[in-house]
């Protein structure tokens, strides 16, 4: 039995909703430790810090166990987390796992693993060094400084785990054991009841993320209003959280609002939850991703194992996610006229009305589903192992 120490962040103290009964996960730890619950010769170990005491199951599987650990504030951030590297490490040592996951280095995850004082390995999500520089990150900032978190911590690890060919050239400075392993969607993107798209009536689009720069949805509404404007007839839905603080977010919201007025069949939504999600891909015709920068893609692989039309810009780790699948354009990072192009001539031609698959291929299975890429950390944790002793 391999006992592995995984740790990841509490989504109830990110949004700090203390008072939820179950923890929240991101989308990818969520998926392999779905993966995990289904391969009974591993042990995990779950820890996450949070700000607040809150109320935690003792195990989320038969063979996966969770600890909450209360770390007061001056532990985070401002002073390098050490509050929760002494508590981790502290809770690690009642455990006594063979190895230690930290998932990504944005937060206190990886820089606890690396000071757990087990042999340890770190999933890199997003290169923050590389989103920093990028978007000019201003010096204090939270963005900057999970830049230089990330370039102190990664040189420390005994590995890397990287979830495309693009992240893993970003870290290659670090001339550290690098191992590309897409992250899991959750099982439901796979195994939940498959709904018809609604006959007739107009194909609806939806953009999916942070309301932001990044994801550039300024850019993609006025295309879509000049689509519009053309005579072209279809509803567009943006899925993501705008912030009141972000000045892009605010602006967008007002912009969304009055193009709404004008044409009607713009709309937006914070948020949804899996079920939701499955049924939204489900109904609408197309998702549009066009990010200026992409690393992590799980939305843009779970719309594909619900068989959805997709546009694209080439950044990232997008057409690692799109190999051998159909249904896929894929666009210069900035080629906004032939975004227009692609958009305007699949609508046209009544590319929403052609039958969808009714599964993903064979092969985008084995990349994604939660338990194969579950056996593919185990076999990673055991690699580790052998050469560190």
């Amino acid at each position: 039995m391999l006992r592995v120490g995984f740790l990841t962040s509490d989504g109830r103290e990110i949004i700090r909703r203390y008072e939820r009964p179950k923890p929240e996960f991101g989308q990818a730890p969520e998926a392999l430790l779905q993966g995990f619950a289904e391969i009974p010769e591993i042990e995990v170990h779950v820890v996450s810090c949070t700000q607040q005491p809150m109320r935690a199951p003792e195990k989320l599987a038969d063979n996966v166990w969770f600890h909450s650990l209360h770390v007061p504030k001056i532990g985070w951030m401002r002073t390098g987390y050490q509050g929760c590297i002494r508590a981790v490490r502290k809770k690690l040592k009642e455990i006594r796992p063979d190895i230690v996951h930290g998932q990504g280095t944005e937060r206190d995850c990886a820089i606890s693993a690396v000071f757990s004082g087990f042999p340890n390995i770190i999933t890199i999500h997003g290169h923050h060094a590389e989103l920093a520089r990028r978007f000019r990150a201003r010096i204090g900032s939270h963005a900057w400084c999970a830049a230089r978190l990330e370039e102190f911590t990664l040189p420390r690890t005994q590995g890397i785990i990287c979830i495309s060919d693009y992240v893993k050239n970003l870290v290659s400075q670090y001339k550290l054991p690098t191992w590309v392993v897409p992250n899991a969607i959750q099982k439901m993107f796979f195994d939940f009841p498959r709904i018809n798209p609604p006959a007739g009536g107009r194909p609806l689009l939806v953009n999916v993320g942070v309301i932001s720069e990044r994801k550039r949805q300024h850019e993609l509404l006025g295309l879509l209003e000049s689509l519009r404007e053309e005579g072209l007839q279809f509803d567009t839905l943006f899925v993501g959280r705008s912030s009141p603080d972000s000045i892009y977010a605010t602006e967008f919201m007002v912009r969304l609002e009055l193009a709404n007025q004008k044409n009607g069949g713009f709309e937006h939504t914070h948020r949804l939850d899996d079920a939701s999600f499955c049924q939204l891909f489900d109904r609408a015709a197309a998702m549009i991703h066009f990010s200026a920068e992409e690393s992590f893609g799980l939305t843009f692989a779970e719309a594909i194992a619900r068989g959805l039309y997709l546009f694209a810009s080439d950044v990232g780790a997008i057409r690692d996610i799109a190999q051998g699948v159909d249904r896929v354009q894929i666009l210069g990072q900035n080629d906004w006229e032939g975004l227009k192009r692609a958009v305007r001539q699949w609508l046209v031609s009544g590319g929403d009305r052609l039958p969808r698959p009714s599964s993903p291929p064979a092969e985008f299975v084995q990349r994604y589903h939660p338990k194969f890429v579950a056996q593919r950390h185990l076999e990673i944790y055991r690699e580790v192992l052998k050469n560190h002793w």
